[in-house]
């Protein structure tokens, strides 16, 4: 274990919470002065203590707090500092007009952990190793199974992830934390490896809309390498209220895959549910930093900031997205979405019922139910 400055043994703890407060023109971006308030906070907390980091970013209509503490995770003062701050942004969205303030504010009073409340969190405690390198991901548009695919095939297909190949480290695989994010009385997880548990766990993430990676542990080691956030906003407020818009983060390198291959499945643009009011299915368009939201008010984004971490302090980002290759990527994704909102509300461009049964749709189909007549054989 690394010991940080003074000799004290410490473990690094990286939580990620999230939240849609308030939106200038629409579902685009948070103001400037939001993001202002919201590093100023930031930096106050790492001034006093409370955190050893933080870095603030936004994902089309969100701000995520990125947070380097040691008081591990679901830790009461670090989800009430980002629950307050999120209060602070939604006052000047509220002040400058702005579109969708407090959206993601379910709750009245913060009440010890931000989950159920509205924000998204995700968070990971470890043992720094010489190097930790990690990826924190964020999306937009979208909800917290769009992480299924392009995570369950960085760390268990080695037609992305070499390693399992090449990498002795690795040849004893994963174990994934899938949960049943429909059940809302309490966490109902389920725990599958693979190799040997490969085809019950596709069996599962086919569904994005019901099973969710939660974190994906190596089999090794028994070190976690990735953590994503879970929260359902239609389970919380009963209605909906906007798509979940879930953060992850990865550790790269050594006993995990490369950077390089966590970020190979994001090259095929595949499709999920999101887009223009959660209800469409594009694809996801991996994106710079800090880029808007704008076409049907999507597409589904998602960004990847790099960071290196040593004793609880962050070095600078590397945007992941912004390199030539990924210009290809977007233009796929666009074209891929273009044809498919082409169909409208037809097929498979909308999403199912076990999906719709939260928006206006359902108003519809009941007053067309009573209109309804069983017509007499003759």
């Amino acid at each position: 274990m690394l010991k940080f400055k003074g000799g004290k043994d410490m473990k690094t703890t990286l939580s990620v919470i999230k939240a849609d407060t308030g939106s200038v023109g629409g579902h685009n971006r948070p103001s400037e002065a939001m993001l202002d308030k919201a590093r100023e906070v930031a930096a106050k907390a790492v001034k006093k203590g409370l955190l050893k980091d933080a870095r603030v970013s936004f994902t089309g209509d969100d701000i995520a707090f990125l947070m380097s503490h040691t008081r591990g995770v679901d830790n009461s003062d670090i989800h009430k500092f980002a629950w307050d701050a999120f209060v602070e942004t939604t006052k000047i969205a509220k002040k400058q007009g702005l579109y969708g303030a407090g959206q993601d504010l379910l709750k009245d009073a913060f009440s010890g952990n931000v989950r159920g409340m509205g924000p998204g969190s995700c968070e990971i405690e470890f043992e720094e190793r010489a190097a930790e390198p990690f990826i924190l991901f964020a999306a937009d548009k979208c909800g917290p199974g769009m992480f299924n695919q392009p995570i369950f095939e960085a760390f268990a297909d080695p037609y992305h992830n070499a390693g399992l190949l090449l990498a002795p480290d690795m040849k004893a695989g994963f174990t994934y934390n899938i949960m049943d994010v429909n059940y809302t009385e309490a966490d109902r997880v389920i725990t599958l490896r693979v190799p040997e548990d490969m085809y019950e766990i596709n069996a599962l993430l086919r569904d994005p809309n019901h099973y969710v990676i939660e974190s994906v542990i190596e089999n090794a080691s028994g070190l976690k390498g990735a953590v994503v956030s879970t929260s359902r906003l239609h389970n919380i407020a009963g209605k909906y209220v906007g798509k979940d818009d879930p953060v992850a983060i990865v550790r790269t390198q050594k006993q995990f895959p490369s950077t390089g291959e966590i970020l190979s499945p994001w090259a095929k643009a595949y499709y999920v549910l999101g887009d223009n009011r959660g209800s469409h299915h594009v694809a996801v368009m991996p994106v710079k930093q800090n880029t808007i939201i704008s076409y049907f008010d999507g597409p589904t984004i998602v960004s990847a900031a790099g960071y290196c971490v040593h004793e609880g302090k962050f070095t600078e980002l590397v945007d992941l997205f912004d390199q030539p290759f990924w210009d290809m990527v977007r233009e796929k994704a666009s074209l891929k979405t273009y044809e498919m909102r082409q169909q409208g509300f037809y097929g498979p461009a909308m999403a199912g019922m076990d999906e719709l049964e939260y928006t206006g749709v359902v108003q519809i189909l009941k007053g067309l139910d009573k209109k309804f007549t069983i017509r007499k054989s003759k």
